[in-house]
This record gives structure tokens, sequence and C-alpha cells, in this order.
């Protein structure tokens, strides 16, 4: 049974998305730095962002209003009024940056379509999602769009379900330990982890020792190769 399916995140696999929250980050550790070192405010918001993640989910939004409480937290009634407004436009640039394609992308993507169908597999504000898919110009390379709330077992094996496929037939590929590899694994797909830099806390875990499903790659253009030599053991007598 060859590899049919080809699901790949989105987000600091295809195009670069961390870089935006480091720098929306920074400019709240600038402004808070008369209340608080940098140190401190990092984990601040680190755990106002966990505490959070059950009400606002994944995204943009949710990170900017994270900021504020954070910045609440740290400064109380010292907190300027213009501060908020500078952490809303941190928000709003967060939002509306160009969206940067990771080098050889477009290349990767023609040669993965030649091997099974793709699917996007992000999670995240569904607005937000959908426009920056729209602003990287690869929404028609892919076969299906799946935009979820966070990425699970059962997120996976509904994927798998709805598009007709055996999870041993398929593959996922991305960036986050949590969300990428260990749920895709648990459902009985073949993962890739494409690691990289600046990945936040939340989306870091162990990495599978010795399993037969799992690849550890250094850039996702070495996909393809590994799909190739999947369908090769499968077809070895």
């Amino acid at each position: 049974m060859p590899i049919d399916l080809i699901c790949l995140d989105a987000d600091d696999t295809l195009w670069h998305n961390m870089r935006h929250f480091e720098e929306a980050q920074a400019a709240l550790l600038a402004l808070l730095k008369p209340f608080a070192d940098a140190q401190v405010t990092r984990a601040a918001m680190d755990a106002c962002e966990m505490r959070n993640l059950s009400v606002y989910g994944y995204g943009a939004k949710g990170f900017t209003l994270s900021m504020v409480e954070t910045a609440i937290e740290l400064a109380g009634d010292r907190l300027p009024v213009r501060a908020i407004g500078e952490i809303l436009a941190a928000g709003r640039r967060l939002l509306a940056h160009p969206v940067e394609l990771l080098d050889g992308i477009e290349d990767t993507l023609d040669r993965l379509a030649e091997r099974g169908r793709l699917i996007l597999v992000t999670k995240g504000d569904l607005l937000h999602q959908e426009a920056k898919l729209a602003a990287s110009g690869l929404g028609d390379r892919f076969a299906g769009i799946e935009i979820v709330s966070d990425k699970t077992p059962d997120t996976f094996r509904r994927l798998f379900a709805r598009h007709g496929i055996d999870p041993a037939c398929a593959v996922m590929a991305g960036d986050s330990m949590r969300s990428d590899v260990l749920p895709a694994l648990e459902a009985g797909a073949w993962a890739a982890f494409v690691p990289q830099p600046g990945a936040w806390v939340h989306e870091q875990g162990r990495a599978p020792s010795d399993h037969p499903r799992f690849r550890e790659l250094t850039r996702l253009a070495e996909l393809p190769d590994w799909i190739d030599a999947i369908g090769a053991e499968r077809a070895a007598p």
C-alpha cells in the first residue's frame, strides 16, 4: 500500500510564522521594561497564553489578548492607556504581515503532488488562516483544506475517514511534535517532523523512540524521498 494522502501543516512548514510572533513579543518586552525584566515578562506571557488556550484558541487574536492581559498583570494601574494602543497595534501587524514562503516550497509541493493527494491541515483562527493561505498562492495545490481548532488523534481519524483513506496510507508532516507528529502516529499514519527555529514551547514534545512510522527531516524537501522509500519497502517481497 503506497502513501496516497499527504497532509501538511502550514505555519512554519510552508511559510514563516513564529518570527512574526517573536516580533510582537519583543514589542511587549520593550513596552513593559519599566515594570518587569524580560525574563519575568516572557514567563508571565507564556503562562497567560496557556491559561487562555481553552478560551481563545490558537492564533494571533488570542495572542494579542494575552499580551494585553500580561501587561495589565505586570503593570497594574501604572500601565499608561497608550500602552494598550501599542499592544493592539502590534497585534494588527501580526495579523497583516506578508506571507513569506519557506525556501523551495513550491518545487517541493510539485514533487509531493506527483506522489499523492495533498491536504493542508492547520489550526488557528479561521479567518486569519484563510487569509494567509490566499496570500500564499498555494491554495490550488491542495485537494483539501482542513482548518481545525486543535490537532488530536481524533482530528486525524476523522480526516482520514472523510477522505476515505486507510491511515497506513497517509503521512503528516509539520514542525510541531505535539500537534503534527504524535497525534498522527496515534491515529495510525506516518509522520515527519520538520523542526524550525523558535518553536513555541507548547508545541514541543519528546520524539518517539525507534518508531517505524516516524522520521525527522531537516527540511520538507526531503519528504518526497522518504515517501518513495516507504513505497519501495512495502513493495519489496
